[in-house]
């Protein structure tokens, strides 16, 4: 007899550890208190334990005191159907907290590290530092940051950092081209909002090695083409790119060739390793110098037909022209490597096809790929991750870049808000991490994602900033 299977297509049934079983017979106006904490010297107070809990969300607002949270933010008083903005920020500022987790080491035991996702991810490389701005910096946390910046140091290896940091006895996967290229970001984000010279210094060595590899070639044929000064990547079999999705053997998105938004950081890396070095006293000519030839060859991405960016350039089959949010890496990160027009078309593009009230598809409806639903078992639902599931984390890259374009706060807002009031959806207090590409976006995939949180704080932070500029 064939076992009952989930909606997911997963066994209905499991074995899970049996900690306990806890009954209890309450009256009216009776309440009962349970602590449950994996602390070693928990408040075993129930009151106590509470009033600590509140008073450290408190701080946790506290800290965030940039975040503009109060209720003038709505034009006007909120309903139950058009809540309180600033009861939603104030939401996500606590829900940020949640990711942020210890990673102990033998000579950093208050090492930090972030979470993915919750009930099923563990800390990713990718998914950190796509993260990091928004779950510390923008909430006021700086030290945290710094923390997880070291920690990830030390497990840099052939230039590339660990896609998966590996539990007790297992060893890191290092199988991500664009986890290492977002670690130069979370740095320059960092050092933006701090002028932490020490940890610059610091890190110094680690950027260069890091460099010095992707131009010499690491592993799965990364490495810059002398051609043009772009980065190819990728080989059969593996995927490289955030579009991760693998059944088997099948990878659905494998995105082998020159990725746009993965040489979107690359040149993005290369001028802030320029601008280090120059403020670091260091020679900065090489590192100009690549990211002038990157600069040029980022010109090829451009397709003049359809007035956007191929995703990929020289991939297995040629260049791939479908239209996916990749390339508002391109507009939003600090450096552009496209001219204003170019800039302002993706944007216009990305926001007519791709834009919903709950992020960005990952593929134009009118690809003949696009899947609007995901359901079913695991190779129907990978096979859609990709193909046109929205993606709540992309919301953060398309308010920067319409930021950068049109310069209108108030009309990037429209574009947020709807998706902070998903808060006040399924998942009171958090954000999915994705949704059906289809109306009406059911949230799916973790019910509380890192980088969907991290990328709604930075980008309401960032249109408040530009409002007071």
């Amino acid at each position: 007899m064939a076992k009952p299977k989930t909606p997911r297509g997963l066994d209905a049934t499991e074995d899970h550890l049996y900690a306990g079983l806890f009954r209890a017979n309450l009256h009216p106006g009776q309440t009962l208190t349970i602590i449950a904490s994996t602390e070693p010297d928990p408040t075993l107070d129930g009151r106590s334990a509470y009033a600590e809990r509140q008073a450290y969300e408190q701080q946790l607002i506290g800290s965030a005191a940039e975040i503009k949270t109060e209720s003038t933010l709505t034009e006007s008083a909120p309903t139950a159907a058009e809540p309180d903005l600033s009861g939603l920020v104030r939401h996500l500022i606590l829900a940020a907290d949640q990711f942020i987790v210890r990673r102990a080491l033998p000579d950093a035991p208050d090492g930090r590290s972030v979470i993915a996702g919750y009930p099923w991810f563990g800390d990713w490389g990718r998914d950190t530092m796509i993260s990091l701005t928004g779950l510390t910096v923008t909430t006021g946390r700086p030290q945290v940051a710094r923390s997880i910046l070291r920690t990830f140091a030390r497990f840099v290896d052939q230039g590339m950092l660990p896609n998966r940091f590996p539990d007790a006895g297992e060893v890191p996967e290092y199988n991500t081209v664009d986890a290492t290229l977002w670690y130069f970001e979370a740095i320059r984000a960092y050092h933006a909002a701090t002028n932490d010279d020490v940890l610059l210094g610091e890190l110094w060595p680690v950027l260069q090695e890091i460099i010095d590899w992707h131009q010499r070639g690491t592993r799965y044929r990364i490495q810059v083409d002398p051609a043009d000064g772009l980065l190819y990547a990728g080989e059969p079999g593996v995927q490289l790119t955030w579009m991760d999705a693998k059944v088997g053997e099948w990878v659905v998105t494998p995105r082998i060739g020159k990725p746009v938004e993965v040489n979107a950081l690359w040149f993005n890396a290369l001028r802030f390793m320029a601008d280090t070095a120059r403020r670091l006293g260091h020679p900065a000519e090489s590192y100009q110098a690549a990211a002038q030839q990157a600069e040029t060859g980022f010109a090829r991405f451009w397709n003049e037909t359809f007035n956007y960016c191929y995703d990929v350039l020289d991939g297995p089959q040629g260049h791939e022209a479908g239209l996916r949010p990749n390339q508002l890496l391109a507009v939003s990160l600090p450096y552009s490597p496209l001219n204003l027009p170019q800039q302002r078309a993706v944007v216009d593009v990305c926001a007519r096809q791709l834009w919903t009230s709950h992020g960005l598809r990952s593929l134009d409806p009118r690809d003949p790929s696009y899947v609007g639903h995901y359901g079913g078992g695991p190779l129907e639902r990978d096979g859609a991750y990709h193909q046109g599931t929205v993606w709540g984390w992309l919301i953060g890259p398309f308010v920067s870049a319409h930021l950068r374009v049109y310069g209108d706060p108030a009309l990037a807002r429209t574009y947020l808000t709807p998706f902070l009031r998903s808060l006040f959806g399924t998942n009171v207090g958090n954000l999915s991490e994705i949704f059906d590409g289809d109306p009406p976006f059911q949230g799916r995939g973790c019910p509380a994602q890192a980088w969907s949180v991290a990328e709604a704080l930075r980008a309401w932070q960032e249109i408040n900033c530009f409002e007071k500029a």
